[in-house]
């Protein structure tokens, strides 16, 4: 491979977008060109391939699902962090679980869970806020950073925003070779349950939920896959249930069930 092919061309990046789209429905955008050079680069090295074409050759032979599945995840990881967009938190704790019923099960969906620290703050909130039993399911389709999820190992920048409370209650400051990090504690880890799933896949075996956060994944779906997406999660939200989404997205323009009750946040009315 050329010293100076440090990215793909828009030819071949153009077959990095519609592989991305087949198989996870996530659209690509065209400003994402550098960094999927930049994340894909080491891999190209490391089997060797002559250049990004080649490479985009290697891994749709079904014989290498394996590196097909590595470079998926690194075209679509995220970052991520505890508490992002805290007014969510804040409306869950003041406006949603005061009025819930204590002698049923709460339950919450995150269903874009990434690395864990939103699964991971939903449920310090629920133990510190809820009064009824409760449960914290989380999904991603990245089955990588569901493995970094279930070990709960942070770097402190991660948790800029965890209060100084959650973070004495729920997590163990890293020591020795662990300095900079930190570790949510086994007896919430185990109140978590991640999966791998889709959600482009069929939604109906995975139950009704309360409250379901999707948020900072949207954006890269088109219409067409977000309408879809919506409609099955209506179909798994209790009455009266609540959806979270991010600042960054909206409903608009999408059929829908949905009352906006405050900025990124909806309500389901059947």
């Amino acid at each position: 491979m050329s010293k100076l092919e440090t990215l793909p061309s828009e030819e071949v990046f153009t077959l990095f977008q519609k592989l991305v789209y087949d198989k996870l429905g996530i659209h690509l955008a065209k400003q994402k060109r550098m960094m999927l050079g930049h994340r894909l680069l080491k891999r190209v090295k490391h089997i060797q391939a002559n250049g990004f074409s080649d490479y985009f050759r290697f891994i749709t032979n079904p014989k290498n699902s394996v590196e097909l599945e590595v470079a998926l995840e690194l075209m679509t990881t995220n970052e991520t962090f505890f508490f992002r967009e805290e007014k969510h938190f804040e409306y869950m704790a003041q406006n949603i679980l005061p009025k819930i019923n204590p002698n049923r099960e709460y339950k919450v969906w995150s269903a874009a869970s990434s690395s864990g620290e939103e699964p991971y703050s939903i449920a310090m909130l629920l133990n510190e806020h809820c009064c009824a039993p409760w449960s914290v399911v989380a999904s991603d389709v990245n089955k990588s950073v569901l493995a970094h999820a279930r070990k709960g190992i942070y770097i402190d920048d991660r948790t800029k925003l965890l209060p100084k409370k959650y973070r004495e209650t729920y997590c163990v400051k890293g020591t020795g070779e662990f300095e900079g990090y930190m570790r949510v504690k086994p007896e919430l880890r185990k109140r978590v349950n991640f999966f791998a799933f889709n959600l482009l896949d069929n939604i109906s075996n995975l139950g009704h939920f309360d409250l379901i956060f999707i948020r900072n994944v949207m954006i890269y779906f088109d219409d067409k896959t977000r309408q879809k997406i919506i409609s099955d999660l209506q179909q798994c939200l209790n009455e009266e249930g609540h959806l979270f989404i991010s600042h960054s997205e909206t409903l608009h323009g999408l059929e829908h069930s949905f009352e906006l009750i405050k900025p990124a946040i909806y309500r389901l009315v059947r």
